[in-house]
């Protein structure tokens, strides 16, 4: 049997993700999402679903940066997730937003319901919890204290909670993209029907070379391939140094690619395949 490794505890957007995409296999939840990788690269799990972005928080860095310099595992599938966001409580809870004490959650998931907490719980505490689905725990342990988690349905239903209020985001449209890695592509069989290809790339450029970036962008831009992200980060060399990874909107082909990269290595850049996958887009 398969076995699939996710951010967890149970109750997390992760576990969601891999529920909605994958049927009866083996899951395994992790700590922490380095612990996940790992153990693909180790080979104690056969494919890890981590998150990469969220339409309203960014780049999920800890991801980026731990595929970059720690662990090289290819990006397989990629899975977009709606993220909708509900208020919590224990089944002995009764009583109003006033008597919540305190508000238990990932720092993201709190981020992204900020204007609800600012209108209706503006005297509560904030405490980060590593995952949605940890804060769901503790809140379910704590049956006596008025306090809230924030979360989806799924840590609800895992941790038998009430849920005082539903959808509390402050955004409609806020979506995770979660990566799928895996040594052996063969073992994907995701249920979704998917939505489009992407190809995802890791260029470093040339130390202090004027309008290198320009020239990057030139490079796809007359090709006329669609760049739907690009985001910088430190190459933990030295301040000012910077990587880019660069989304585009199409599967690696034999010509177009081989064809940019050829011309970023004359510009002095270096030109690393992070990933060419499917996008799979899950229904709520």
């Amino acid at each position: 049997m398969t076995t699939i490794g996710y951010l967890g505890p149970r109750g997390t957007f992760t576990k969601l993700a891999v529920d909605s995409a994958f049927n009866g296999e083996e899951k395994v939840s992790f700590n922490t999402i380095p612990e996940c990788i790992d153990a693909v690269k180790d080979g104690s799990i056969d494919i890890g679903v981590v998150p990469l972005e969220n339409a309203i928080e960014g780049t999920v860095q800890l991801t980026v940066d731990y595929l970059v310099h720690q662990v090289r595992l290819p990006v397989m599938a990629e899975i977009v997730v709606p993220i909708q966001q509900h208020l919590l409580v224990h089944p002995n809870f009764s009583g109003e937003y006033s008597d919540i004490k305190e508000i238990h959650s990932h720092s993201h998931a709190i981020a992204q319901c900020h204007q609800f907490i600012h209108k209706y719980l503006p005297d509560a505490s904030i405490h980060y919890s590593s995952s949605t689905g940890k804060a769901a725990e503790l809140v379910s342990d704590n049956g006596e204290k008025p306090i809230a988690a924030i979360g989806n349905r799924l840590a609800a239903s895992e941790y038998q909670l009430q849920i005082l209020k539903e959808n509390i985001h402050d955004y409609p449209n806020n979506h995770t993209r979660f990566v799928v890695l895996t040594k052996n592509k063969e073992l994907l069989k995701i249920k979704h029907n998917m939505q489009g290809e992407k190809t995802s790339l890791l260029i470093t450029l040339p130390d202090d070379e004027p309008g290198a970036l320009h020239q990057i962008l030139s490079a796809f831009a007359w090709r006329k391939m669609n760049l739907s992200k690009i985001e910088s980060r430190p190459t933990k060399t030295g301040l000012g140094n910077y990587f880019f990874v660069v989304d585009v909107e199409q599967q690696y082909d034999d010509v177009l690619f081989p064809g940019v990269k050829a011309e970023l290595e004359a510009l002095g850049c270096n030109v690393t395949l992070l990933g060419t996958y499917p996008v799979y887009h899950m229904q709520l």
